[in-house]
């Protein structure tokens, strides 16, 4: 299991091929931009030319010369020039705005299609508001990021270019002074950029603890209140902060000292051409529009510098974000379709466990040997002590993970040499604690089969004795149930469930606990639903309370990872062993025969949601806004 603590970045290039790979697909607004960009350096450094003969002409002549013609001929030229960068800019804009909205809907889409892909191991090791975190942060910093290289690297960069050329025609000396110093300020830029990466990513780690911190501290917020934990849990979040605060100073402190730097810089060549200006002046080989030239040149790139260091700023926190998702859609997913996967075809739905050895990591061994072989349409039921592997057995059934010894068949099809979506659309799990979407019950229970019509829901609801309680919320079947479901009870959740199960009618059905911690009318009422629901079906039942399986086809006993008896429950218990003892301390009762059922369902029907609607707060039965 990966330690979520451990560092975890990607490189330059790791980021920077992700992005471009969802550029590329639209060459035409790319190429759209990269001409507008070229063209408003173009007019950007035609200006102060025209400027300098401007200048020049004014230096040169008096008004009674019949210069004015001329000079305003000149103005003329400069403002079509300033009219033309600003159409440019405008359809440069426009290319950017659509490239950028295109680019990161792909990317929030492709984001979550890889990340959603990844195993059930990798997300119970990461917390759920992290990795949310993250992927917004991903596609947020691509914007930040696009807007610094389109609207200020590249275009400073041809600008300073463009400038050296033009200095350069006119005097080789300023022209080459220019270039070097130019060559001199990104080396220093980028060796302080190395330097200071660190710095960004330490604050972009801390930046996902805190977020990280408080959605932990949030989602147990009942947890909190109960155990009185709210000065611990405020401690421990401003412990975070404080690392956080620690970190951005050092951040911060660091950019300080590069502006430093580069005023420096910028006062040694403005001082510099300055200097060789007026020597080449004073001997004839320049003119007083040169000067010009030279100073809106240097006051250009100045103010571009000056943006672009402000703008480094924001291009790095971008890449120290973007470069934790990155590491995270570098990652393979460790449960994976083969390339010559095919879809599962279930015929009977017999399942077969073949010496199946597996471990989580370097620990101990969860299974030692398996071998369970279950014949199409039977019952079984997994008893044993906790530790013993029998959730684990549900666990690779459904490929949540994936092992290395053993094989798994379904209808004599490897599991693993099938489709997970196939493999999974197989079986129907109705787990202990069921997860429900903070979104209606109408929702919630199409999630078994998605496209079914309202009709078949509640038909559905109504075989899982959903559907009483259901019409008694002012919203019924569109109500939102609060995330995870928390709105709901631990009955109303478990029904749903096993609505959603019996909607998806799958030919393999996994209970994991389905009727522990329940009160009494709930759980007739999910007795009866179970029978429905297990007709016809391969079941694998997971109990700690044996009076719930009384009545399977077979129950397996496991011990340690292995099957160490098995039978029908007479059976078991006519013998000395692991399931006598644990019968021994338990009441029994459960799946009656037909006739024996002391419970009245209509009844119970009738009555329900009186006790709970003293206990429930009235919000909890409306929809979302």
């Amino acid at each position: 299991m990966p330690n979520p603590s451990q560092k975890q970045y990607a490189t330059g290039g790791q980021v920077f091929r992700i992005y471009f790979r969802h550029v590329r697909e639209y060459p035409l607004l790319l190429g759209l931009i990269f001409l507008g960009v070229v063209g408003i350096q173009i007019a950007d450094l035609a200006g102060p030319w025209y400027l300098r003969q401007f200048f020049n002409l004014l230096a040169s002549s008096s008004p009674e010369s019949g210069v004015v013609p001329q000079l305003l001929g000149v103005v003329a030229v400069i403002g079509a020039i300033y009219l033309a960068s600003w159409a440019i800019r405008r359809v440069q804009e426009w290319g950017t705005i659509f490239l950028e909205s295109r680019v990161m809907t792909d990317l929030f889409s492709s984001t979550f299609e890889y990340l959603i892909g990844h195993s059930y191991n990798f997300f119970i090791s990461r917390f759920a508001g992290s990795l949310t975190h993250r992927v917004s942060k991903f596609v947020r910093a691509f914007e930040v990021m696009f807007d610094a290289i389109i609207l200020q690297f590249f275009p400073t960069f041809l600008f300073i270019m463009g400038a050296v050329i033009v200095l350069f025609a006119r005097n080789r000396v300023l022209g080459a002074a220019l270039g070097v110093w130019a060559v001199l300020f990104v080396v220093f830029q980028l060796y302080v950029a190395r330097l200071r990466q660190p710095v960004r990513a330490a604050r972009a780690e801390a930046d996902t603890r805190v977020t990280a911190g408080l959605a932990d501290s949030i989602s147990n917020h009942s947890t909190t209140m109960l155990f009185s934990g709210k000065r611990h849990e405020l401690g421990l979040f401003n412990a975070v902060v404080e690392v956080w605060r620690k970190a951005t100073l050092r951040s911060w402190i660091a950019d300080n000292a590069i502006w430093s730097g580069i005023g420096l810089f910028m006062v040694a060549i403005e001082i510099g051409l300055l200097w060789g200006a007026t020597i080449y002046w004073s001997k004839g080989l320049l003119t007083v529009g040169d000067f010009v030239l030279i100073q809106a040149y240097l006051l250009t790139t100045f103010d571009r510098l000056i943006n672009i260091n402000r703008e480094l700023r924001r291009f790095f926190d971008a890449f120290a974000d973007s470069s934790e998702m990155a590491y995270i859609l570098g990652e393979p997913h460790r449960v994976a379709d083969m390339p010559s996967a095919r879809p599962l075809v279930v015929s009977e739905g017999a399942i077969a466990f073949s010496h199946i050895n597996f471990s989580f990591g370097a620990t101990q061994l969860v299974l030692s040997d398996f071998d369970l072989n279950v014949r199409g349409g039977e019952r079984i039921a997994l008893v044993g002590s906790s530790g013993a592997g029998k959730s684990t057995v549900t666990k690779l059934l459904l490929r949540m993970f994936d092992i290395k010894e053993g094989a798994i068949t379904i209808d004599g099809q490897n599991i693993y040499q099938v489709t997970q979506d196939s493999l999974r659309d197989a079986i129907s799990f109705v787990p202990q604690e069921p997860i429900l979407f903070h979104r209606t019950l109408m929702e919630n229970i199409r999630y078994g089969r998605r496209g079914t019509s309202d009709e078949e829901v509640v038909e559905a609801a109504k075989k899982a004795h959903c559907h009483e309680f259901i019409s008694r919320l002012p919203y019924g079947y569109d109500t939102y149930v609060g995330e995870r479901g928390i709105k709901l009870s631990g009955g109303e959740r478990q029904r749903v469930a096993i609505a959603r199960a019996i909607l998806k009618n799958a030919p393999i059905l996994i209970l994991d606990e389905a009727t522990s911690s329940l009160d009494s009318r709930s759980e007739a009422f999910i007795q009866d639903a179970l029978e429905v629901l297990m007709q016809g079906k391969t079941v694998i039942v997971i109990a700690h309370r044996l009076s719930t399986i009384m009545k399977m086809d077979r129950i397996v006993v496991m011990d340690e990872g292995r099957v160490i008896a098995e039978g029908t429950h007479s059976e078991l218990l006519e013998r000395d062993g692991l399931y006598q003892e644990l019968w021994s301390i338990q009441a029994g009762g459960f799946i009656s025969e037909p006739g024996e059922q002391e419970v009245n369902l209509e009844e119970l029907a009738e009555t329900e949601g009186t006790d709970e609607k003293e206990e429930k707060d009235p919000p909890t039965r409306t929809p979302a806004k």
